[in-house]
């Protein structure tokens, strides 16, 4: 004689068999969820219920996972008619079910709940994930596992990065490796082919200002590097990559101009800069210019690209901008940034920005024009530096006038 099964759990007036293992149930599970007859908006909290006993039983089969799956896939089809239908879907599923779902070992399943949170999301119900932030967070975890799936993409590019206030709120909770995660999506928006829009730059003003504010309070972070017991330290890379979306973010001329008068900013990168290069100079580390063999993907190609981008984002900090200009004379910044490039003359990339910068620099500054002159004069800056940079200094009776070489090199 058989042994008697366990009674059947009810959800929401269903009958499930207990354990769900029974074929017959688990085909008339799917069919549920299949029948274009029974997509309603009766059998959503049906269909959630059920998706949450899956994640309960921590299914691993495979005839169980392709129900659950149906049962993602169909409220995602539920979720794409209209409004009603997802505010119906957001009701029964937020938070539980993408709490149970976004982190799943399932690619699938990820994908399948990424894609419900997508269609159901709107200007309303991003103010919720302010206050449920573990699902924001799982998204960016999602896509930092899959990074080929669409659907966390999407809701990042198309909802998390619209809202200022909750990206804000995220960074202070995420990881240093979840930041950097986000802060590369924000390069990927800012250099995709499609322009920001004039509804984008608001938005990517206070992206500017939560990214400028954090790089002048944790900047010195990446100072850690220098230390071999810190060479992988989370933290300093993720401040390696706010140099990164700050570059690109002074690239776009209607986030410039607010950068360019963002308090302590500029200072605050000459400031780093000069600690870069003394330690480079004091000792054999990652910001050294010898004696490194790097492979790609190496930390010490990082910390090489955070030099060059410092003196990339003072050119661009100085760009028409005359007290900019001013001030990195005042902070003795010029020499500074030729030294840079004479010690570490090895790095093309560097030597790019060191022109670009210096053209900024004395883009109609005489001061600034008259104090290279000068250094090159008193031997403080190298002609055949100054040449290969395009410029070369010439003496006029009393004065000495920099001025661009016939041919100066492209960027």
């Amino acid at each position: 004689m058989a042994a008697p099964r366990p009674p059947p759990a009810r959800l929401s007036g269903v009958m499930v068999p207990a354990p769900i293992q029974d074929l017959e149930a688990l085909r008339a599970l799917t069919a549920l969820f299949k029948e274009q007859r029974n997509r309603n908006l009766d059998t959503i909290g049906v269909a959630v219920d059920l998706i949450l006993l899956f994640r309960e039983l921590r299914v691993e089969q495979e005839s169980l996972l392709t129900a659950f799956r149906c049962g993602l896939q169909f409220l995602g089809n539920i979720a794409s008619r209209n409004e009603d239908s997802q505010s119906i879907v957001w009701v029964h599923a937020f938070p539980e079910l993408f709490l149970s779902c976004l982190n799943h070992p399932d690619k699938k399943i990820v994908a399948y709940s990424s894609m419900i949170l997508f269609t159901s999301l709107n200007s309303e119900r991003m103010k919720e994930l302010e206050e449920n932030l573990n699902i924001a967070i799982d998204v960016i975890e999602a896509h930092q596992k899959q990074p080929e799936s669409e659907w966390p993409f999407l809701i990042i590019t198309d909802h998390f990065l619209k809202s200022p206030e909750l990206v804000k709120v995220m960074y202070a909770k995420m990881s240093n490796q979840e930041r950097v995660t986000l802060l590369d999506l924000i390069i990927a928006k800012l250099v995709g082919d499609e322009p920001l829009t004039k509804d984008d730059i608001p938005v990517f003003l206070s992206h500017a200002e939560l990214i400028a504010s954090t790089f002048v309070d944790q900047c010195k972070m990446v100072l850690k590097l220098t230390s071999e017991q810190h060479a992988d330290d989370e933290e300093a890379l993720a401040t390696i990559r706010l140099l990164d979306v700050l570059c690109e973010m002074t690239a776009n001329t209607d986030l410039l101009s607010y950068l360019q008068v963002f308090p302590g900013l500029l200072e605050r990168v000459i400031d780093l800069l000069r600690l870069i290069h003394v330690a480079g100079n004091d000792a054999a580390n990652i910001f050294s210019s010898s004696g490194r063999v790097r492979a790609e993907g190496d930390i010490s190609n990082m910390a090489e690209g955070f030099k060059s981008h410092l003196i990339r984002l003072i050119g661009n900090l100085c760009y028409k901008n005359k007290d900019n200009q001013d001030k990195v004379n005042e902070l003795d910044g010029i020499p500074l940034i030729l030294d840079s490039c004479s010690i570490d003359d090895s790095n093309p990339f560097l030597t790019q920005w060191v022109v670009y910068a210096i053209r900024n620099l004395t883009e109609e500054n005489s001061q600034n024009q008259d104090l290279i002159a000068k250094m090159e004069e008193q031997g403080l800056a190298d002609a055949s530096l100054l040449k290969k940079m395009g410029f070369e200094v010439e003496k006029r009776g009393d004065k000495l006038i920099l001025k661009p070489t016939s041919d100066p090199p492209p960027l």
